[in-house]
């Protein structure tokens, strides 16, 4: 991998974990940080980074490549495929607009003013946080 990436995963988030990884690795693409051709880190290497069971991180592969985004072969490992960029931007760019409208309607529901999620999403921007960290 010639970056360094920085997963992580919330064991007590509602999301599933092998969701969580999957999801990592499609904002990773739809950043450019990930470009066709590179590795993702193997089976072993995520499950020990993320201190989960190998089959929940084999199962996010599976996921992956079964969408086209990454190719996994033998000996070579899982590397981002040449569609990967095309398929991530728009589905990462609306699943991420979709859940950001969900929690500041929560926030609203919830009785908090504009002002008081502003800052909150202002924090977190602040903060420079990875997605799925527990809190």
């Amino acid at each position: 991998m010639s970056k360094e990436l920085l997963f992580s995963v919330n064991v007590d988030s509602p999301m599933a974990v092998y969701a969580q990884i999957e999801n990592q690795i499609q904002f990773y693409i739809a950043a450019e940080r990930l470009q066709p051709g590179d590795s993702v880190p193997s089976i072993r290497e995520m499950s020990v980074m993320l201190n989960v069971n190998q089959n929940t991180v084999a199962k996010a592969y599976r996921d992956l490549e079964l969408m086209g985004l990454v190719n996994a072969r033998r000996g070579v490992g899982v590397t981002v495929s040449d569609k990967a960029p095309r398929l991530c931007k728009s589905s990462v760019q609306k699943m991420v607009q979709d859940h950001l409208r969900n929690a500041v309607a929560e926030c609203i529901s919830a009785g908090l003013t504009p002002v008081d999620v502003r800052q909150i999403v202002t924090a977190t921007i602040d903060s420079g946080s990875n997605p799925y960290q527990p809190s």
